[in-house]
């Protein structure tokens, strides 16, 4: 792809969703969205027992969320915040702790007690809830409700709320560090002729008059953009994988006339858990089912409920997003929305400024899936290509704790770093162990950039802090400025940060060290010197 075709694609939000935006100014109510303030940090959500009832004609929902909770400090006549985005409305509150009141204010219920809480203690609150949310213009990049029609008329409904939440619909304790550390049960409304999916899996369905209830499980913690109800004209199938923890049962829920397509599509879905297996560790949701869902969108991460709309064809919607042919060998989809099982599922950043662990890594499984589904000159070739999608316009790490991604260069930039810190660490079992371990040590966990940051550099025995600071934090890209006179080479690291430690391999086995200051060192090699193009730095050949 063409830096100018690509350069258009991300201002339309068609590649890596909303841009960084340049000098805004946050609000009190970014701060209350964004951050575990004291209306928050002294409750842990255990579960959420949900129902929804979408309405085509009228684009409206309405249901009831019963939240479980647990007190993790003593506190004395607090106040709590559930977070509802207007135009929705909480038409009833309970709870089973005497209330002084509750209002709704805004984007907040705001939910005062009239009692001490001690740590441990277990209570709910209740909220039914109604209204026509917003309705997204360009999902999923936007996030809201999709009220459309399928390709015989028939209704098609889902959401799609990672960037804003799921409070954009539905009442919840809706920050990332927080997941419901028992899982969901989702009641689905439909009209009888209609298929509610959700996450998880089926354990009811029950028809009265002209509706249907499906009732979803989730038996994990999840994050609360990953619960999404699809209400379509649905049929399914069943397929099943023989992996690292036994049998992961595999379903498949497809428009009727995609049903034949999709047959022959999701045969890519086994080749991508045994490879994703392999470098990441099991799948981390076998209770919970893997699930495939057209969606009435490109695709989202949705856990155990991965949303599909590539239109079944390989690529990104037809292309390769590396402009170098590898990616068209595969879908895109299927592969980049799987991997988000791993990163972001499993592990999944506290803050929304840390969200470069979703997508970084997920990025970069794309290249780990190519070499493990093709080779390994593929997929260095796939990890060199998507570089071509960098911007540098803005940090990848965002701001924190009012809800703020950083640079859409979290995808590319963000995997072009994981890809040069195994090229350092040169030694690809230690690496694929790394990849484990995070998944393993940080399981169902929600982490900070700082605990990734020291588990690499624990685990390699590299201290790679100053690598981390080049790609997430700056948007310089360091370059090794150089000259050579038959076997000396002298160099030097230009346009990077302070005390830079990258080491880097020459004519495929030398090492260098290079630092902001000149060097020389006597090529093994005969002349020109050999640069490896796997390293996300320039060179530049000095006068």
């Amino acid at each position: 792809m063409k830096k100018l075709s690509y350069s258009l694609l991300l201002a339309s939000g068609l590649v890596f969703g909303q841009l960084f935006e340049k000098n805004k100014v946050y609000t009190k109510q970014d701060t209350l969205k964004g951050s575990n303030t004291e209306f928050r940090n002294f409750w842990d959500v255990k579960k959420y027992d949900l129902s929804v009832e979408p309405n085509f004609a009228e684009k409206s929902i309405k249901g009831t969320n019963t939240i479980s909770f647990e007190i993790i400090k003593d506190v004395a006549n607090p106040t709590f915040q559930i977070d509802l985005l207007q135009p929705m409305k909480a038409d009833k509150v309970e709870a089973s702790f005497p209330m002084a009141e509750s209002k709704q204010d805004g984007d907040f219920i705001w939910i005062k007690s009239n009692k001490n809480f001690k740590k441990g203690e277990k209570y709910t609150i209740n909220i039914a809830y109604s209204g026509n949310p917003t309705i997204a213009k360009n999902a999923p990049w936007d996030g809201g409700w999709i009220f459309t029609q399928d390709e015989k008329g028939n209704p098609w409904m889902s959401v799609a709320d990672e960037a804003v939440g799921a409070s954009i619909w539905l009442p919840t304790k809706d920050i990332w560090s927080d997941e419901p550390d028992n899982g969901v049960i989702m009641k689905i409304i439909t009209p009888k002729d209609l298929v509610g999916v959700g996450n998880g899996r089926l354990i009811d369905k029950k028809t009265e008059g002209d509706k249907t209830t499906y009732t979803w499980q989730v038996k994990n913690p999840i994050n609360t953009y990953s619960i999404i109800p699809n209400i379509g004209k649905y049929v399914n199938f069943k397929d099943a994988f023989k992996g690292e923890k036994g049998t992961l049962d595999l379903d498949y829920w497809v428009l009727d006339y995609n049903l034949d397509k999709a047959k022959k599509q999701f045969q890519q879905v086994k080749p991508m858990l045994s490879a994703f297996e392999y470098w990441f560790g099991p799948y981390p949701f076998y209770e919970d089912s893997y699930k495939l869902v057209d969606a009435p969108y490109l695709g989202m991460e949705h856990q155990s409920s991965v949303a599909y709309g590539n239109g079944y064809q390989n690529g990104y919607l037809g292309r390769d997003l590396s402009g170098t042919g590898v990616g068209l060998n595969w879908d895109f989809i299927i592969i980049h929305e799987s991997g988000h099982e791993w990163f972001a599922n499993n592990i999944t950043a506290k803050d929304q400024a840390d969200m470069w662990i979703h997508e970084s890594f997920t990025n970069y499984s794309e290249v780990l899936f190519t070499e493990k589904y093709m080779d390994k000159k593929s997929a260095d070739i796939y990890a060199i290509g998507i570089r071509n999608l960098i911007a540098n316009d803005n940090p990848i790490i965002g701001k924190y704790g009012v809800k703020k991604e950083g640079s859409g260069d979290m995808y590319p930039k963000g995997a072009s770093m994981i890809h040069t810190i195994r090229q350092v660490i040169n030694n690809d079992e230690k690496f694929r162990q790394i990849l484990r371990g995070l998944n393993k040590d940080f399981y169902h966990q929600t982490v900070t950039t700082k605990q990734v940051e020291d588990y690499i550099s624990k685990k390699s025995g590299i201290d790679f802090s100053s690598v981390f600071n080049q790609y997430l934090r700056s948007t310089n890209i360091p370059t090794l400025e150089y000259i050579q006179k038959g076997e000396e080479l002298k160099f030097r690291y230009i346009n990077g940060v302070k005390n830079l430690k990258l080491p880097i391999r020459i004519d495929g086995e030398q090492t260098i060290n290079p630092t902001e200051s000149w060097q020389t060192v006597k090529l093994k090699k005969g002349s020109p010197v050999q640069f490896n193009k796997n390293y996300y730095i320039n060179y530049k050949k000095a006068q």
